[in-house]
């Protein structure tokens, strides 16, 4: 196989892979180091295959028959490894108390009769 088609192939095949890791992540969640193994298996399969997006474009290749395709879906991948990589469950990133907490706070101030 020719280094384009190849380059074709390896990309789109691990793109696949990274959405397919993606879409089952609620499996991977039950337990936070399998969690954070798949993060980052998404984040590195997304970054080879940008790579090989450029690459493939730079060599002149064609991805479903537009050459100009390549380095924006190259450019997707690496937005979507940065944001594979941001673990944000359970932590306060705006500051603001949480509605649920707001209630449970209420009810434990309550005087008890």
């Amino acid at each position: 196989m020719d280094p384009v088609g190849l380059a074709e192939t390896a990309s789109v095949s691990l793109c696949s892979l990274a959405v397919l890791l993606w879409m089952s992540i609620g499996t991977f969640s039950r337990t936070e180091a399998a969690e954070l193994l798949a993060q980052r298996v998404i984040a590195a399969l997304c970054i080879i295959s940008a790579i090989l997006l450029f690459a493939l474009h730079q060599m002149g290749g064609e991805l479903w028959g537009s050459r100009n395709v390549a380095r924006p879906l190259a450019v997707v991948a690496v937005i979507v490894a940065l944001a594979g990589m941001l673990n944000i469950k359970g932590k306060d990133i705006r500051g603001e108390t949480n509605p649920h907490n707001i209630a449970k706070i209420r009810q434990e101030e309550k005087p008890k009769d």
